[in-house]
Formats: C-alpha cells, sequence, structure tokens
C-alpha cells in the first residue's frame, strides 16, 4: 500500500486508491487540461472535486500541495524514482504525464520543442487574454459602463485567434497529423471562448474557419469529452 500521509491535502481530500494518481481539480478550463490528458493516456487516476463556491482552493490542505492556490494539482504515488510526488501548474503536469507515459510529446527533439512552444503559448496569452475577456463578458465586468476594458481583451482574443488560425491552415492539429499537448492545453479555453463565455460573436469566431474545424475534431474526441466534466461536480 502506497503511503501519501506526507501529503497533508490527503487528510482533507482521502485517497481511496492511494496506489492512483490523485487529481486535485475542477472542470474549468485549466482543470480539464489535465483531466483529459489522464483520459487520453489512460492513467489510472483518482479525481477530488475542489470547489470554488466553498473556497477550496485556499483551504490550508489544497495551498499545502499548491501555495499559489489554483488548480489543478497532481500527486502521483509513482512519482520520479518511485517516490510519491506532487506537482501543480497545467502546463508542468501535461508536460510530466507526456513524459511518463510517452504520449502526445513528440520524441523528435524540434517537434517535442515546438509541442512546448504551443503549450506555453497558451499558458502566457490563451489562458490570460480569453480568462480576462470572460470577466468582462459574463461576470462581474459585463456590468462595467466603461467597455474600453472588454474591447481590450476583444482586441486581443481575436489576435490570438489569428496567429492560432494561420498556424492550423492545412492542418489537423497543431503539430500537423500529430495530436499532442499542444491541443490538450488549448481546447478547454477555446470551448470555453466560445459556450461558457459567450464571447464568439463578440470575437467573430465564425471568421477562424480553421480553429473552428480543430476545435470540432478536439471534441469529438472521447476522451476530450470524458475529460471536460471531472471532476463531477457536486
Amino acid at each position: 500500500m502506497v503511503d501519501l500521509s506526507r501529503f497533508p491535502i490527503t487528510q482533507r481530500w482521502p485517497a481511496a486508491h492511494p496506489d492512483r494518481l490523485q487529481l486535485y481539480s475542477l472542470p474549468t478550463p485549466n482543470g480539464v487540461k489535465v483531466s483529459i490528458m489522464l483520459e487520453e493516456t489512460g492513467l489510472a487516476y483518482e479525481p477530488h472535486l475542489i470547489d470554488f463556491a466553498n473556497d477550496d482552493q485556499k483551504s490550508s490542505a489544497f495551498v499545502s500541495l499548491n501555495p499559489n492556490g489554483k488548480i489543478p494539482a497532481i500527486i502521483d504515488p509513482d512519482g520520479p524514482g518511485g517516490v510519491p510526488f506532487g506537482l501543480f501548474e497545467s502546463g508542468a503536469i501535461l508536460l510530466y504525464l507526456a513524459e511518463k507515459t510517452g504520449k502526445f510529446l513528440p520524441a523528435d527533439p524540434a517537434e517535442r520543442l515546438q509541442a512546448i512552444q504551443w503549450v506555453m503559448f497558451q499558458m502566457g496569452g490563451v489562458g490570460p487574454m480569453f480568462g480576462q475577456l470572460g470577466f468582462f463578458v459574463k461576470f462581474a465586468g459585463k456590468d462595467y459602463e466603461d467597455k474600453r476594458p472588454r474591447d481590450r481583451y476583444v482586441a486581443e482574443a481575436k489576435r490570438l485567434l489569428g496567429v492560432m488560425d494561420a498556424a492550423l491552415a492545412g492542418k489537423q492539429w497543431f503539430l500537423g497529423d500529430s495530436y499532442t499537448i499542444a491541443d490538450i492545453a488549448m481546447i478547454g479555453w477555446v470551448r470555453a471562448l466560445v459556450d461558457f463565455y459567450g464571447a464568439g460573436d463578440l470575437v467573430g469566431f465564425d471568421a477562424f474557419g480553421n480553429v473552428r474545424a480543430w476545435l470540432d475534431r478536439g471534441l469529438a474526441r472521447p476522451a476530450v469529452q470524458r475529460g471536460l466534466e471531472i471532476p463531477a461536480r457536486g
């Protein structure tokens, strides 16, 4: 039996299956990156819901694993050297799981770096900018009379979609025929922009035909559909 007791988070969210990878998350655009990756790789894992409504992510138990107080985070009972290992930041977790399984990250050095560059593009651009736009379209920011902040993020979202659309011209995925962590990192965010935030018309999403076709391909994957709902909300 694997002993995870050195991780205080397991006192708040006990592991029923400590031999499985433990996922602490919520099905947000960042959270589903990891649940989709886990579903795609077929790794055995146990999900734990971190409920924002209860400020679970700010609890001392959660912060003991991720001091930044953000989801997702994981504990792998079979970490490097066979030692249980905790990790946070969705991009880092994608890289870790790709390297652990040998899946969705090319072995060729140049292609590997190309995949990583798109993950960094998502982390530094797509996530923060789409998220800010969501605030001004769906949440409290929608009531601000001054629309200049919203319009700033509309313009940046359009720019980013243009970069993505050009990169996907003539391709199935960001690395051509190979579906990788580059795609997994971005599917949840583009879906959220259109469906959850309801900003599709505002950014003229239909004009980005390559991105639309790519998103449809991604959402057609059974593992993606499963991952989008994990952990199940209470």
